[in-house]
C-alpha cells in the first residue's frame, strides 16, 4: 500500500512539507546530541550537524521525491501553477472561457442531436441483429397485411419477425382531439425485440388472431398521466378513438418505439384494426401500410437473409395478387421482390429529412470552434510575449524547454476544460432549442438527448483537440525564447523586437477567411428561406383555420357520413366572422397525397409515371377559402352531385401537359384504376397552380374533384374556414357548432399558416443557425482583429513615439495602422473566397432560388466583414495616434 500513501501525500502537499521539515529537524537534533556527548558545545554541535547533513532544501526534495508519486506530483504542481497564472489574468480567462464555451457547446449540442437521430441504437436486445424487410429496390418499404401473413407463415430465416404500423390514437371522447403516438403490432413485436414489461404482460402471438379482443399495452408515462400510476392493472382501460381497450401491461420506460423522433405510448394488436376500420380491412390486398422487421437466425448473414427472401418472393406475391388487377398491373405486381436493410438504429422520417442538414451544421460549428481557437491562440501568443522575462528566468536556472511547453499546455488544457464545462451548459440549452426548431412548436418530436458514452467521448476529444489547437503554437514559440535576449530586453518598451508578420497575424487571416465563408453560407441559406416564404404558392395561408374532423366515434357509416359532413359544413359557414368555408379530402402542404394515372385523347404518355396526376376532392368554396384563383370556367356547385355528370377542375400545369395550348374547358380525361371501373371526368374549370406537397416543388398536374361526387364514406374530412380575425379565435364557436351536429366528432384545429410554416422547419433550422453562427464568427473575428491590432500598437509604442517626435502627423500614424489592418482583412477575405466557393457547392442541394456563387450574397458578406473589421481596427489606430511621444520615448 506504499503507492496509496504516496498518492495521499500528493493530495496534501502542505502537510507533507511540514512533516518533512520536522523529520529533517529531528535528524539534525539527533546528530547534534551525539556530537555534544563527545564533548562539543551545543552551538558548535548544531553547526557541525547541519554541515554534515548537507543542503537541507536538496535533502528535503530528495525525501519528498521518494514519499510521493513523482509524475502525479509534477502534474499537480503544473495544475496549481496554471490555476494561479490564469487567475492572475482575469480578462484573458473570461474571454477564453466564453469563446471556447460557445465553440465547444455548439459542437456538443449538434453532435448530441446527431447522436440521437443517427447514431444511437434502439434500446432493445442486440439491436445490431435487426433487419428491415424492404421491397428490394421497389417504390415502397411498406407491405399489405396479406403479404405479411404469407411471409410470416412460410419464412425460415428469422428467429423472430414482426409487422407494425404507426397510428395516432385519440384519447378524447369527442371534441378537440388528444392524440398520442401508437402502434398496431403483430404478436412477435415484443418477443423479437426482447422488451420486458414493468407491470402485467406484453402483446404475444395469442393476441394476434382475427377477432381478437381489444387489449393494449401502454408506456409508463401514459400510465402515470392517464391512469394515475395505479399499482394494479385490474379494470384498467383507455379509450382509443372512442373504443374501450383493456390495459394488460406497461412497457419499460427505456423503450419508446422504433421511430426515432417519436415517443410511442400505446401498442395495440394488429388484429384490432378491424375494430376501427371494419371487418375485412386486414384482407385488403391494395392497402400498403405495414413495416416488417426481423431477427435472423444465429449465424445467418444479411446476404443469406436477402437471398432466401428473394427466393420466396414469387410465391408470396402470386398468392397475394389482387384478383381485380388488370393484366398490366398484375405483371407489375408479380415483378416485386424483397430486400433487407439494417434496422438497429430504428426507422426515422426525421433522420431522412435532417441527416444532411445536421452534417452541414456540424461543419459550421466546427468552423466556429476553429475561429474561437484562433482567438484564444492569439491571446496566449500575446501573453507569452508579456511573460518572456519570466520564461527566460526559468530557462536560465535550468528548466528544460519541454518543461516549459508542458506547463503552458497545462494552462491551455485547463482553459479548454473550463470552456467545456461552460459549453456543456450551453449544449443542454442548445439541444432543447434545436428540438423545438425541428418540431416547429408542435410538441410532436421527442428525442433522447441524455448524455451517453458517445457524447461524453466526443466532448472530451473536442476539448483536448481544442487545447492542442490553440495552445501548441504559443507554447512552442515561448519555449524557443533565447534567455539572454529576453532578459536584456526587460525595461524596454519593445519587448524583444517587432515583426511585421507573425503567427498572430496569420491566425487572424485564417479567422477572417473562415468568418467570411460562414457569412456567405448564412446569406445563401437565409436567401433560400426568404425565397421560399415569398414565392407564389397558389394559395393564401394567413387567415385560414383548418378543422380536421374524424367521424369514427359517431358510429355513423356509409352514406350517412356524407350527410353528416354536409351538415357540419353548413353550420361552420354560419359562424359570425367566417367569410367562406369548404370541405376537402386533403389540404395543401399536409404531407398527404393521392395520385393516379389518366388517359387523355390525343396524349401519348412515355411511361406510366408520365400519365400521373394528383387529386383532391373538394367542395364548393374551396378555391375562395384558400385563395386559389379561377382562371376560366366555373367552380363546383350544389348541382354537382352523385348521379350527375362527373366534373373536375384542373390546374394550369395539368392543362399545359395534357391539353397543350388549347382550352381544357369541356375536355375529358379518364381516371385509370388498377381495379374497378374507370371514371370519366369533364373539365369545368381551370385554376392557377398551387403547391401540393412542398413549397419547393415544381407545380404538379392536379385535378380537383367534386367531394359531393366522390366517395363520402371516409371517416376523415378537412374543413377550412377563412376569417379576418386570428383563426384560433373561432375555436370555441367551431367546437360548439360541430358538437351540435354530433358530440362524438373529434376535431383537430390548426391554423393553415402553422401547417405551411412547419413544412419549412428544415429551411428555418438551417437559416436560423447559420445566421447565428455567422454573426458569432463575425464577432469572434472582430475581437481577434481588435486584440491583434491593439497588441501590435502596444509593441510599437516607442516606434510610433519616434515617428511622431520626428514630425509624423497623427493622421499618418492612423493611416499606417489602418493600412496594416486593411491588408490583413483583404488577405483574409481573399482566402475566404476559396472556402466559401467549396462550402457553397456543398450547400447547393439546400438552396432554392439562389445560385451557390450568388454575387450579391458574396459582395454583401465581404462588405459586412470588411466594414465591421475596419471599424474594429480604427479604435487601436485612433489610440495610437493619441499617444504622447514624450511619454513613449521616456519608456525606452
Amino acid at each position: 500500500m506504499g503507492w496509496l500513501h504516496r498518492l495521499h501525500n500528493v493530495l496534501r502537499p502542505d502537510r507533507l512539507s511540514r512533516d518533512l521539515d520536522r523529520e529533517l529537524q529531528s535528524h539534525v537534533a539527533e546528530c547534534a546530541e551525539e556530537l555534544m556527548a563527545g564533548g562539543m558545545s551545543e552551538s558548535d554541535a548544531f553547526h557541525e550537524a547541519k554541515r554534515r547533513f548537507g543542503n537541507p532544501v536538496r535533502q528535503k526534495e530528495r525525501t519528498r521525491d521518494v514519499d510521493v508519486l513523482a509524475g502525479l506530483d509534477s502534474v499537480a504542481a503544473d495544475l496549481r501553477y496554471a490555476a494561479r497564472s490564469l487567475v492572475a489574468a482575469p480578462a484573458l480567462l473570461v474571454v477564453a472561457i466564453l469563446s471556447l464555451g460557445l465553440g465547444i457547446g455548439a459542437n456538443t449540442a449538434i453532435f448530441s442531436l446527431i447522436n440521437a437521430v443517427v447514431l444511437r441504437s434502439l434500446p432493445v436486445s442486440d439491436p445490431h441483429e435487426l433487419v428491415q424487410v424492404t421491397m428490394g429496390g421497389g417504390p415502397r418499404d411498406a407491405f399489405t397485411n396479406p403479404i405479411w401473413e404469407e411471409l410470416r407463415e412460410h419464412q425460415q430465416v428469422f428467429s423472430g419477425v414482426f409487422a407494425f404500423t404507426p397510428r395516432a390514437f385519440n384519447l378524447a371522447e369527442g371534441g378537440v382531439v388528444r392524440n398520442t403516438e401508437g402502434y398496431w403490432v403483430s404478436g412477435g413485436f415484443f418477443p423479437t425485440l426482447g422488451v420486458m414489461p414493468v407491470m402485467g404482460r406484453l402483446i404475444t402471438a395469442s393476441d394476434d388472431v382475427r377477432g381478437c379482443p381489444a387489449v393494449a399495452v401502454v408506456s409508463d408515462a401514459l400510465w402515470e398521466r392517464e391512469l394515475g400510476g395505479r399499482r394494479g392493472l385490474d379494470g384498467a382501460s383507455i379509450r382509443l378513438d372512442g373504443h374501450r381497450f383493456e390495459v394488460v401491461g406497461v412497457v419499460d420506460h427505456r423503450f419508446t418505439g422504433l421511430d426515432v423522433g417519436q415517443a410511442v405510448h400505446v401498442y395495440a394488436p394488429l388484429c384490432t384494426r378491424e375494430i376501427f376500420d371494419g371487418q375485412g380491412v386486414l384482407d385488403a390486398r391494395s392497402s400498403w401500410f405495414l413495416s416488417i422487421i426481423g431477427r435472423p437466425r444465429a449465424g445467418t448473414s444479411i446476404t443469406e437473409v436477402e437471398t432466401q427472401l428473394r427466393a420466396m418472393a414469387p410465391d408470396i406475391y402470386r398468392a397475394t395478387t389482387p384478383p381485380d388487377f388488370d393484366a398490366e398491373h398484375q405483371r407489375t405486381y408479380l415483378s416485386n421482390t424483397f430486400g433487407v436493410s439494417a434496422a438497429g438504429h430504428g426507422l426515422s422520417e426525421i433522420r431522412r429529412q435532417y441527416s444532411d442538414a445536421l452534417a452541414v451544421l456540424m461543419a459550421v460549428v466546427g468552423i466556429v470552434l476553429l475561429i474561437a481557437c484562433a482567438n484564444v491562440a492569439n491571446l496566449l501568443l500575446a501573453r507569452a510575449t508579456v511573460r518572456r522575462h519570466e520564461l527566460a528566468v526559468r530557462l536560465a536556472i535550468g528548466a528544460g524547454r519541454w518543461r516549459i511547453v508542458r506547463q503552458l499546455l497545462t494552462e491551455s488544457l485547463m482553459l479548454a476544460f473550463l470552456g467545456a464545462a461552460t459549453g456543456v451548459l450551453f449544449a443542454r440549452w442548445g439541444s432543447d432549442l434545436l428540438v423545438r426548431l425541428l418540431d416547429g412548436q408542435r410538441g410532436a418530436v421527442w428525442l433522447d438527448l441524455s448524455l451517453d458514452w458517445r457524447v461524453l467521448l466526443f466532448t472530451i476529444a473536442v476539448t483536448v483537440v481544442t487545447a492542442l489547437l490553440f495552445g501548441l503554437a504559443p507554447a512552442w514559440r515561448a519555449a524557443r525564447i533565447a534567455p539572454r535576449a529576453a532578459m536584456s530586453s526587460v525595461g524596454r518598451g519593445i519587448a524583444g523586437g517587432h515583426s511585421r508578420f507573425n503567427p498572430g497575424k496569420a491566425l487572424l487571416i485564417g479567422q477572417v477567411a473562415m468568418s467570411f465563408s460562414l457569412l456567405v453560407a448564412a446569406g445563401l441559406l437565409l436567401g433560400t428561406f426568404r425565397n421560399i416564404v415569398n414565392l407564389d404558392s397558389g394559395f393564401v395561408a394567413d387567415g385560414v383555420l383548418l378543422v380536421n374532423a374524424d367521424l369514427q366515434g359517431t358510429n355513423v357509416t356509409g352514406e350517412g357520413r356524407g350527410t353528416l359532413k354536409e351538415s357540419v359544413l353548413e353550420r361552420l359557414r354560419g359562424i359570425p366572422g367566417v367569410r367562406s368555408a369548404s370541405a376537402s379530402a386533403l389540404t395543401p402542404i399536409s404531407g398527404s397525397g393521392w395520385n393516379g394515372g389518366i388517359t387523355v385523347e390525343g396524349y401519348a404518355p412515355q411511361n406510366v409515371r408520365d400519365a400521373m396526376v394528383f387529386y383532391n376532392a373538394v367542395s364548393e368554396g374551396f378555391l375562395e377559402t384558400f385563395g386559389t384563383r379561377l382562371v376560366a370556367g366555373r367552380d363546383f356547385t350544389s348541382g354537382d352531385r352523385i348521379g350527375s355528370s362527373r366534373v373536375a377542375i384542373i390546374n394550369e400545369a395539368m392543362s399545359r401537359k395534357f391539353f397543350g395550348a388549347e382550352s381544357p374547358i369541356g375536355r375529358e380525361f379518364v381516371e385509370e384504376r388498377p381495379y374497378g371501373p374507370r371514371q370519366a371526368y369533364t373539365v369545368i374549370g381551370l385554376v392557377t397552380d398551387a403547391k401540393y406537397f412542398s413549397l419547393r416543388e415544381e407545380p404538379r398536374p392536379t385535378a380537383y374533384l367534386a367531394i359531393t361526387q366522390a366517395a363520402m364514406e371516409d371517416r376523415r374530412v378537412s374543413f377550412a374556414l377563412r376569417t379576418d380575425d386570428h383563426p384560433l379565435a373561432l375555436s370555441a364557436q367551431v367546437e360548439r357548432e360541430v358538437a351540435a351536429v354530433h358530440p362524438a366528432i373529434s376535431l383537430e384545429l390548426i391554423p393553415f399558416a402553422a401547417q405551411v410554416d412547419f413544412s419549412l422547419s428544415r429551411e428555418r433550422l438551417l437559416a436560423t443557425l447559420a445566421v447565428f453562427f455567422g454573426v458569432l464568427a463575425l464577432v469572434l473575428a472582430v475581437i481577434g482583429l481588435y486584440g491583434t491590432m491593439s497588441y501590435a500598437v502596444a509593441r510599437r509604442r516607442q516606434e510610433i513615439g519616434v515617428r511622431m517626435a520626428l514630425g509624423a502627423a497623427r493622421s499618418g500614424v492612423m493611416r499606417m495602422i489602418l493600412l496594416e489592418a486593411l491588408w490583413l482583412i483583404v488577405l483574409g477575405v481573399a482566402a475566404g473566397f476559396a472556402l466559401a466557393a467549396m462550402g457553397a457547392r456543398w450547400l447547393e442541394s439546400f438552396l432554392f432560388g439562389v445560385a451557390p456563387g450568388d454575387p450579391g450574397t458574396i459582395m454583401l458578406a465581404a462588405l459586412t466583414l470588411a466594414s465591421v473589421s475596419f471599424a474594429a481596427a480604427a479604435v487601436p489606430a485612433w489610440r495610437a495616434a493619441r499617444n504622447d511621444p514624450v511619454i513613449a520615448l521616456r519608456e525606452t
